[in-house]
């Protein structure tokens, strides 16, 4: 396996130069921009390489072995020789459609040697988790799929998806590895700390929240946030909620909102919420998200052996990215760390995060975490 990548300022995305990435023979060429860098690429991109596939999406923020970017657009090229790249792509007609949408991505996917799969969405009118039950449903508990929903800087307006045929604002693309040669492996990690009383969930519709303690959930979650309602819903990065079960045990599943409805005082989260369980307000400082991108790579590091080099897949929320503001490099600098100067480093900040727990749980939708997946070839 080899690869390459280029980090190109959001101006030029337009006319860039990839004849070196072309030199390469990719397989697989990942591409996350600016929603403007992403949308001026993408025609030059679908003709500079034909037969390789393209996948990424717009971001909140573009991840590159130089750190974090805003207004830019990062490529990366990754060559395999032995290790076979499907895609499968769908249009998601609109919320409710999310779980079916899930099942025709994995659909169009062979099953004979799949190993593991890459998934991105768009991240504002998506039932994120829905989406991944709807994958699971098909593929099954055991088959490994990370990946991540799009951003658009944090407008929650209108974010893209990139796959073989260019940008749109309504599609989902997964990228399909298959073969033995395949090294894959993955680690999730937050740092966030819940405060304040858990709430009861006492009504809410798959992803839309409308009551807590029978009360307006809307109502309830601007008294917590006092002045930082006024920014809603971007605010609500600042504070997203820990899902609890019915016992009030933590699961660790956080939930970030994407829109409100004043009239209705309701909250949409990026994905479903335990009507039987609970909710509580979670904050972080800088530190504790730094220690948990470290702990998300060294468990992607530690998942089995792997070799020199390869490519380290971050999608981080771009609710840590307003925590540790000037000090968000930090946390990839720690995942850096762990995989070593050889390996290459590209991904995103994003409105939901797709991983799996550890090696023996299923994918779940994140949300506020650090993921790492860690891609190679043996020998």
């Amino acid at each position: 396996m080899k690869s390459l990548q280029l980090s190109i300022a959001e101006a030029n995305a337009a006319s860039a130069d990839y004849s070196d990435l072309v030199a390469l023979q990719p397989s697989l060429v990942l591409a996350f921009g600016s929603v403007k860098g992403i949308q001026a690429a993408a025609g030059s991109l679908v003709r500079a390489f034909p037969q390789a596939h393209l996948a990424g999406c717009s971001t909140a923020g573009e991840i590159s072995r130089n750190g974090v970017d805003d207004g830019t657009l990062v490529v990366t090229g990754i060559h395999f020789d032995s290790v076979d790249v499907r895609q499968s792509t769908t249009q998601l007609a609109e919320m409710t459609d999310s779980r079916d949408a899930g099942i025709r991505l994995a659909q169009g996917l062979p099953r004979q040697g799949l190993r593991a799969v890459l998934v991105f969405g768009q991240g504002v009118q998506i039932n994120g988790s829905a989406v991944i039950d709807g994958m699971v449903s098909v593929l099954g508990q055991s088959l490994p799929i990370t990946g991540g929903l799009a951003g658009d800087g944090g407008a929650f307006a209108q974010t893209l998806v990139l796959d073989d045929g260019g940008v749109s604002n309504d599609r989902l693309v997964a990228i399909g590895l298959y073969g033995d040669a395949l090294v894959f492996s993955h680690g999730s990690f937050g740092g966030w700390s819940p405060f304040g009383p858990a709430r009861k969930v006492t009504r809410a519709v798959n992803n839309v929240l409308y009551e807590l303690d029978g009360e307006p959930a809307l109502r309830i979650y601007k008294k917590y946030l006092g002045e930082h309602a006024k920014g809603l819903p971007a605010s609500g990065l600042l504070f997203p909620f820990a899902m609890l079960g019915s016992d009030h045990s933590e699961i660790g599943l956080i939930r970030t909102i994407l829109a409100v409805d004043e009239a209705a005082g309701s909250l949409t989260l990026a994905g479903e919420i335990d009507n039987d369980g609970y909710l509580k307000l979670m904050h972080a400082n800088t530190d504790a998200l730094v220690d948990g991108a470290e702990s998300a790579a060294r468990a992607a590091a530690d998942m089995h052996g792997r070799g020199p080099g390869g490519l380290a897949l971050l999608v981080s929320c771009v609710g840590r990215k307003l925590v540790m503001g000037g000090r968000v490099d930090e946390e990839v600098e720690a995942v850096g760390d762990v995989f070593g100067s050889g390996a290459t480093l590209a991904g995103f900040y994003s409105y939901g995060e797709i991983s799996p727990f550890t090696k023996a749980v299923d994918c779940k939708l994140h949300n506020q975490t650090m993921t790492v997946t860690y891609i190679g070839e043996a020998g």
